[in-house]
């Protein structure tokens, strides 16, 4: 009981702090002109959104910084070093699309930092992410629980580590396109991934329990602003942390096959928009009508509500398969 009353505690001081900063910050980005740039392939369907408020990630982002900050303050949770490389992966994502956004914002156009600007600041974040974890005794070793192997990876898991943080990171980027759309599918992998860790039973992994429901909380505040007609947008500053900090909570619990089940519609999501590229550029054909799929049902005729409802409801069903398989099978 006590568990689930830090639980439900963590989420609704999430919410209420993000509803009065969504309150607050969504005028002032009305204000200075902070607007989403829609692409000219997504004229026809989002003119209505042009000129909707972007960077909304803060909206999410700070209330669960300072949130921890404060329950580490006044002894609430454990400082762990998985608990502090989590909120790094968290705050240093959240900063490099932060830089991306202001870029598009700053030159009116959706140009903001190159792929190889963004490459070099992941790359660093994974650097400080493999040191930090190995110089807390932890083993550079890959546990596929399901088949009982552990893999020895070695500095070789340094990489690892980047490629998982890059394509998360990524895959919640694509999956940001609709109203709603990333932001729910996000709060329901972190209820997965807050539970998971309580079950763990790892010194720390309680911290990283509450941060993952804290931001679960600011994620539903976020969604207050964000759902069907949406008044702002998380841009890169939100989506880029999502994915980042979702993939560590999995790498620092042992739990990365359990992600992929998690993250299933992120993927998805990820391997039609590289599909659709490799069949445009190899074959000059399209396989589906746009990518990522999201977008393929907006061709089809859907209405945008519909495929956000259909997103979640896969999403929260593989998500209580995870947990099942993660926790109590």
């Amino acid at each position: 009981m006590l568990i689930l009353a830090k639980a439900v505690l963590a989420m609704m001081i999430g919410f209420i702090f993000s509803i009065l900063l969504g309150l607050i910050l969504i005028p002032i980005l009305r204000k200075i002109k902070a607007q989403q740039k829609i692409s000219v392939f997504l004229k026809e369907k989002h003119k209505q959104k042009e000129g909707t408020p972007t960077m909304g990630g803060l909206i999410f982002i700070i209330p669960t910084i300072v949130t921890i900050i404060t329950f580490l303050l006044s002894g609430k949770i454990e400082y762990s070093e998985n608990l502090f490389i989590i909120m790094f992966v968290f705050v240093a994502y959240a900063i490099l699309g932060f830089i991306d956004d202001y870029l598009i914002v700053k030159r009116q156009n959706n140009d903001g930092l190159t792929e190889i600007q963004k490459l070099i600041g992941q790359l660093l974040i994974a650097l400080v992410f493999f040191y930090v974890f190995m110089r807390s005794g932890n083993d550079p070793i890959l546990h596929i629980y399901t088949l009982g192997i552990k893999i020895d990876m070695g500095w070789f898991y340094g990489i690892f580590l980047l490629f998982v943080l890059v394509a998360s990171s990524n895959a919640v980027n694509i999956t940001d396109g609709l109203d709603g759309l990333a932001g729910g599918l996000s709060a329901i992998a972190f209820i997965a991934f807050g539970l998971i860790s309580w079950g763990s039973h790892v010194p720390g992994n309680e911290a990283m329990a509450i941060f993952c429901f804290v931001l679960v909380g600011s994620l539903l505040g976020f969604l207050f602003f964000n759902t069907y007609p949406a008044k702002v947008f998380m841009g890169d500053t939100g989506s880029l942390s999502l994915g980042a900090t979702l993939a560590s909570v999995a790498i620092l619990t042992s739990h990365e096959v359990t992600f992929i089940v998690v993250a299933g519609v992120f993927i998805v999501e990820t391997l039609v928009s590289l599909v659709q590229m490799i069949s445009l550029r190899f074959y000059g054909k399209k396989i589906f009508l746009m990518s990522p799929l999201h977008h393929h049902f907006e061709k089809l005729g859907w209405d945008e509500r519909d495929i956000v409802k259909m997103f979640w409801v896969w999403g929260m069903l593989l998500s209580m398969a995870a947990i099942a398989f993660g926790v109590w099978i």
